[in-house]
């Protein structure tokens, strides 16, 4: 079988024989791949023209809603995956981790999209900047598209999750994307992009697909694309360097193989559950996908005296590890991707030994349960031992990418952080241990040096999702030998295909330039209410001037009474005056209580309901005979899509609120979000 790229709205099959790539399993031949004859300089042309044009016209609404279609579109396709993901040589367990894992990312990064960002092409970030004293001149940042392509250039371990994790904060923020997988497994990432494109959920143009070399791909990038690469940090480093890269300043992103830790507390002795924890997660991460896995445990760190038992747990759990066809039952451990893989995890083994002793495994001479041992890519599950961790050099140098894990002893705490930091970066370290100072001192010493720390004990052990697994919220990357990238990060990995940019300008001009209300803004006022007003007819910086009220002390008093809230500043006359405020003052939630009943229109209307108060800030105290007054003025409008179970349509509209005294001082600030409805499906 030939493998195709995708690349001009078009399957493209070279004519020349290509490279042969073979089954982990059997050894049989199971596809030919070459990029031959692709014209790399149209294929980042049409991206950008056809694929960028196209997205850039989606609001972040619509593009994080073709993420959730297309997740539910691959899940009903995914025995096609799992069925070829064999040929890797990966087990169900494996697989699992691979295409259901990333599929998940789809519909994480959909969600956090629609949560974190309007419905708009752009977005706007923090909050808005008075750069004068006047009021009349003020900053705000920002993002829109950049106007390129992203290339994510993968490794073979993750021929699934390593394109989706990319591609969807890519596509989110509406940049089209031009997916490179590693040669050995790309047959089933070409599978799922041969998937996506039948989908026809996203634009075309939106994603390409090239399998085989990329040829002169990177000369033809400019200043407005991206790349992103995961896999050895000597090939990283090399793309890195490309001078076209350096030339235009193009943002490279590279996640690379690391030699991450675990650390066994030192009072989790054999005893204790966290000792368990800390055997089975090691063992966990030297034998899932074989092993290959750059978040994989490569250095256990271990208390000295405990060395014997962790080493002997380790080897019992080990000698239940059977290797095999993962299509045979009782298979627990797969081979390697390729044969080549195994050739090079031998020569980083051998480096090991200079300085390490095998303890388990190391021999070619292995237990096979099923699989051909010749022409298969099987590697043995090895553990080494590291007297002298503080010395030794190649331990923290040399990873071999496969099951292969390095035992190290410490004495103490400083000695275990010590330890660490010779790994020069890393993308995950962890800590087995339930004793919160220890923890403590441990991530402290050690986060300088690592992307994502776990602190893992029995309280959390049920839940957890190990060492080893990236999670589409959270960081993923790490200083150093771990690349200095960021990947996943929730809305960040969004944003690292965005410009950020600065405004400025006067209030009302950045409010029609961000679609969102500016404190000093021009207001418009119309004689309805705006609690009568469908969302489509709220103008942005529409505002409402409210009647004026003063505050009594009954008011106090029947607050207190109400809420059960009888502070001494609201109640004791004495204490007030030696308090910072000099005198007794209103409840600050009396305060906007009572604001909520000057601005509320009563009656029944297109507001259906409040969603929530944000950014509250109690800015004066209100005293007993102060006068307040509010100004309610429509920020933002976010449009909200129809549910199948939702009775009407809707959009969300968030207020600026201020609530100023008879001083014309600020008492209070905040926003509040209402669900109003659309007249409009």
């Amino acid at each position: 079988m030939k493998v195709s790229s995708y690349v001009n709205g078009q399957w493209h099959i070279s004519n020349d024989a290509g490279v042969e790539i073979y089954h982990a399993v059997s050894g049989d031949p199971v596809a030919q791949i070459s990029s031959q004859g692709i014209d790399f300089a149209a294929v980042a042309t049409y991206g950008r023209n056809v694929g960028g044009t196209a997205l850039r016209q989606m609001t972040l609404h619509e593009r994080a809603n073709m993420l959730k279609h297309l997740g539910k579109y691959l899940l009903e396709r995914k025995q096609e995956f799992y069925t070829l993901s064999a040929c890797t040589g990966a087990t169900q367990l494996d697989s699992w981790v691979d295409i259901e894992g990333g599929i998940q990312t789809l519909f994480s990064y959909s969600g956090m999209v629609r949560r974190e960002f309007s419905n708009e092409t752009y977005a706007i970030e923090g909050p808005s900047e008075a750069l004068s004293a006047g009021g009349s001149f003020v900053g705000r940042h920002i993002l829109v598209p950049k106007e390129g392509v992203a290339v994510h250039i993968n490794a073979f371990n993750f021929p699934c999750w390593g394109m989706l994790e990319k591609i969807a904060p890519s596509l989110a923020a509406g940049v089209p994307v031009i997916v490179k997988p590693a040669s050995v497994s790309c047959y089933l990432t070409q599978l799922m992009v041969k998937a996506i494109v039948e989908s026809g959920l996203l634009p075309e143009g939106a994603i390409q697909l090239i399998c085989g070399g990329v040829g002169d791909l990177l000369d033809q990038l400019n200043e407005q694309d991206v790349v992103t690469f995961t896999g050895s940090a000597v090939t990283g480093q090399k793309l890195k360097s490309h001078a076209n890269i350096m030339a235009n300043s193009i943002p490279f992103t590279m996640e690379a193989d690391s030699l991450n830790y675990s650390i066994l507390g030192q009072q989790a002795t054999p005893d204790t559950p966290e000792f368990d924890l800390f055997v089975k997660s090691l063992v966990t991460e030297m034998t899932v996908k074989a092993g290959q896995k750059c978040t994989a445990i490569r250095r256990a760190i271990v208390p000295a005296n405990l060395m014997d038992a962790v080493s002997t747990a380790v080897i019992g759990r080990l000698q239940k590890m059977t290797m095999g066809d993962p299509a045979q039952e009782g298979v627990r451990m797969g081979p390697l991707v390729g044969r080549d893989q195994v050739a090079d995890t031998w020569d980083q083994l051998n480096r090991l030994k200079q300085h390490t002793q095998v303890i388990y495994g190391g021999s070619q001479d292995f237990a096979l349960h099923s699989g051909n041992r010749e022409g298969g890519a099987f590697f043995p599950a090895t553990l080494l031992v590291c007297d002298n961790p503080l010395t030794a050099t190649l331990p923290h140098e040399v990873e071999a990418f496969g099951p292969v894990s390095v035992l190290m002893p410490y004495n103490n705490i400083d000695e275990a952080i010590a330890i660490t930091k010779l790994g020069r970066g890393s993308l995950v370290g962890s800590l087995v241990s339930d004793d919160p100072i220890e923890a403590q001192q441990i991530v402290l010493g050690t986060a300088a040096y690592h992307g994502r720390l776990l602190v893992l004990n029995q309280a959390c052990a049920k839940e957890s999702t190990g060492h080893g697994s990236p999670l589409p919220m959270l960081v993923h990357g790490g200083p150093g030998r771990a690349g200095g990238g960021e990947e996943l990060g929730g809305i960040r990995a969004v944003k690292h295909y965005m410009q950020r940019t600065a405004l400025q300008g006067s209030p009302t001009m950045l409010t029609a330039v961000t679609k969102e209300f500016h404190p000093g803004s021009e207001q418009i006022t119309t004689q309805v209410h705006p609690f009568k007003k469908h969302f489509e007819d709220l103008q942005i910086g529409e505002t409402l001037i409210t009647h004026r009220r003063t505050v009594t002390e009954a008011d106090i008093v029947n607050f207190g009474c109400l809420s059960g809230d009888h502070f001494y500043a609201h109640f004791d006359e004495i204490a007030a005056k030696d308090s910072l405020f000099g005198e007794r003052v209103a409840h600050g939630y009396f305060v906007i209580s009572a604001a909520a009943g000057m601005f509320v229109e009563p009656s029944p209307g297109p507001v259906l309901a409040n969603y929530g108060l944000e950014n509250l800030r109690f800015v004066e105290p209100v005293c007993i005979g102060d006068t307040i007054q509010v100004r309610l003025s429509c920020k933002q409008k976010t449009y909200k899509d129809q549910r199948p179970d939702d009775k009407k349509p809707t959009g969300v509209v968030e207020w600026d609120v201020e609530v100023r005294n008879q001083h014309d001082t600020p008492v209070a600030l905040y926003s509040i979000l209402t669900l109003v409805e659309r007249r409009l499906p």
